[in-house]
C-alpha cells in the first residue's frame, strides 16, 4: 500500500524537526546563530513549510527564539537564565532520584553499567556530544524507574535547554584530558544504587548541581553563550 500525502507530510515534518534539534543540541547550530528558512530548506532538501513549522516547535521547547528584526535564532541563555533552569532541574531530579533509586530493577542497573562504559569510551574518543547523550541516558534510566513519565519528559526538556552550556563544559574538560570530573558523580550515583541508599544518591545529585551552579555563577554560563 502506498503512503498517502497526509502520512508523508507529518513524517517529513518530524524528520526536519529532529534534524534541526540535533544540530542545535550537538553544537552545529550555535547559540545566537540566525536560522534562515530558505537556507535551511535547501540544506535539508525540503520545502520551506516543514522548516517553518519546525522552528515554531523548537521555539516551544525553548531552543529557538524569534524577533521581528532578526527572525529565528538559536536561543542564547544568560547565566541568570541558566541558574533558573538548573534551580528547577535540581528540584525535579532530586525527586526523581529518590524514587528511581528505590525502584530500579536489575535490568536497569545493568543499563547503568552500559551507559557508563559508553560515556568513558566517548571521553577517550574526545566526543563530547556522545558523552552527554550517554550521561543523560544513564540518569534517565534511574529517573524512569520512578514510574512518572511526565517527570522524565519535563527533565529531558530542561536538559535540551542547557545542552549548549553542557557541551562547552564537557569539551573544555576533554581538551584538558580531565575525565574524572565528568564521571565522578555518575560513579558515586551507581555506588548509591548498589548500596540501596536513596539518601546517598540524593547527596550525589545535590553535589552535582551545586558544582554546576557554582560554575555558572563564576561566569561560565556567559562564555557558553558566546
Amino acid at each position: 500500500m502506498s503512503e498517502t500525502q497526509s502520512e508523508i507530510g507529518p513524517r517529513i515534518g518530524d524528520q526536519v524537526f529532529e534534524a534541526m534539534q540535533a544540530s542545535i543540541l550537538n553544537g552545529d547550530y550555535r547559540s545566537g546563530q540566525r536560522l534562515r528558512i530558505r537556507q535551511l530548506a535547501a540544506e535539508l532538501g525540503t520545502s520551506v513549510m516543514p522548516v517553518r513549522e519546525s522552528l515554531a516547535r523548537l521555539e516551544e521547547v525553548g531552543l529557538v527564539e524569534t524577533s521581528p528584526h532578526r527572525g529565528a535564532v538559536v536561543k542564547t541563555f544568560t547565566a541568570e537564565e541558566l541558574l533558573q533552569v538548573y534551580s528547577v532541574r535540581r528540584i525535579l531530579e532530586i525527586d526523581a532520584t529518590v524514587e528511581g533509586v528505590q525502584k530500579l530493577t536489575e535490568a536497569g542497573r545493568a543499563r547503568l553499567d552500559e551507559e557508563f562504559a559508553a560515556m568513558s569510551a566517548a571521553l577517550e574518543a574526545g566526543d563530547a556530544t556522545a558523552y552527554l547523550d550517554h550521561d543523560e541516558e544513564l540518569l534517565a534510566t534511574v529517573y524512569a524507574a520512578a514510574g512518572n513519565p511526565v517527570l522524565v519528559e519535563t527533565i529531558r526538556t530542561l536538559w535540551m535547554r542547557c545542552r549548549a552550556y553542557k557541551l562547552v563544559g564537557a569539551r573544555r574538560e576533554i581538551a584538558a584530558e580531565a575525565f574524572d570530573p565528568l564521571l565522578k558523580h555518575q560513579r558515586r550515583l551507581m555506588d548509591a544504587v548498589d548500596a540501596g541508599d536513596p539518601n546517598a544518591a540524593v547527596r550525589v545529585t545535590e553535589e552535582s548541581f551545586d558544582d554546576a551552579i557554582r560554575r555558572i555563577r563564576a561566569g561560565l554560563g556567559d562564555q557558553a553563550a558566546d
